[in-house]
């Protein structure tokens, strides 16, 4: 390396479980670049999962959810950034406490966004900003790159699944007689995300008579598991209730299957990481914003507003997209992909 390489990097992105997936290819665009440099992400906890033990990073700091607003904490976070001694920082995310990570980590270069993506405090942290020209999540943190010369780096992902998560998910899937497996999602943090659990139970039954599909309902909270349990009641047989998993278990559950379908959740960003056939479901939000990677998007309606208010909204615009639009795109796909679908074999 020379003296203008940089040797310390921390990548700043604290949440949510999907968006630091979405995130990860800067992590791998990095470490193709500098391969001999220090790579370090800041994290808050319930993210962590999806960027422990990346092969991409050096180190992980974990901090608590609300870190910034304790004096304690931020001296805390303080101590233990500083001493990573990075000499630039990426904030990935553009908010108050993504920058202040930055800041507090005390690297001279703090790269950030200009324009509309950042908010907050942000713009008035980061002393490098880029203009992103694209839209998607996973693009305009590339973009970031573009400062330390990374111009048009190849999108990987590398989501890090232990091995004992793996051999699990590959024993659970031999208890599936079916050659062909789908995984419906229908939890979402924003009720306004969410597709009818009546719904996706009639689209497994459409899977399962014209496809062949077994089909497995994943849940990962008490509510979740009520709309995963409606999907299996009303597929007339066609889905079971996927067991109860952590994050890793999850995401090598998701590697094992044919199709995924969900709305906008880290699951579905999860299964675009883990090489899945993916259909996300739109409704407050954009797929052009964070639409499943290189994926299949469905929007028929849009909930305008600000972000406060799409979470706040009902799920009118979900409601729009109906069974019938879904069984249309999964034609679609199927008609594009035959020849080359692969089918996970049960054996």
């Amino acid at each position: 390396m020379t003296s203008q390489t940089p040797h310390r990097i921390l990548i700043s992105r604290m949440s949510a479980i999907g968006d630091a997936i979405l995130t990860l290819p800067v992590a791998c665009a990095l470490r193709q670049a500098f391969p001999d440099a220090y790579l370090a992400w800041v994290v808050e906890k319930k993210a962590a999962p999806m960027v422990r033990n990346h092969r991409a990073l050096d180190e992980v700091v974990v901090l608590e959810r609300g870190w910034f607003t304790s004096p304690k904490a931020i001296r805390q976070t303080r101590n233990q950034l500083r001493a990573l001694q990075c000499d630039i920082a990426i904030d990935c995310q553009g908010m108050t406490k993504s920058a202040l990570a930055c800041r507090l980590s005390g690297a001279s270069r703090r790269i950030g966004y200009k324009g509309k993506h950042a908010r907050e405090l942000s713009r008035w942290m980061n002393n490098e900003t880029v203009n992103p020209v694209f839209s998607h999540l996973t693009d305009r943190s590339l973009e970031l790159l573009t400062r330390l010369g990374i111009n048009t780096p190849q999108v990987q992902w590398d989501l890090p699944i232990p091995d004992t998560a793996r051999m699990w998910a590959h024993r659970y899937r031999r208890t599936i007689a079916s050659d062909r497996l789908a995984i419906l999602n229908p939890g979402a943090t924003w009720h306004s995300k969410r597709w009818e659990p009546e719904r996706f139970g009639q689209t497994a039954r459409y899977l399962a008579d014209r496809y062949g599909y077994a089909s497995v309902a994943i849940w990962g909270n008490d509510l979740d598991r009520e709309m995963a349990e409606t999907i299996v009641a009303t597929s007339g047989g066609a889905t079971v209730l996927a067991p109860d998993t952590d994050l890793h278990h999850l995401a090598a559950l998701i590697s094992t299957s044919n199709l995924f379908i969900s709305g906008d959740t880290g699951p579905l960003h999860m299964a675009v990481a883990v090489g899945a056939s993916t259909i996300g479901l739109y409704g407050a939000t954009r797929p052009g914003d964070c639409g499943p990677y290189g994926q299949v998007a469905l929007q028929k309606a849009y909930e305008s507003g600000s972000a406060k208010q799409r979470r706040r909204a009902d799920n009118t615009a979900m409601k729009a997209i109906q069974v019938e639009d879904v069984c249309e795109v999964v034609d679609q796909w199927h008609a594009k992909t035959l020849g080359q679908f692969p089918v996970a074999k049960a054996a």
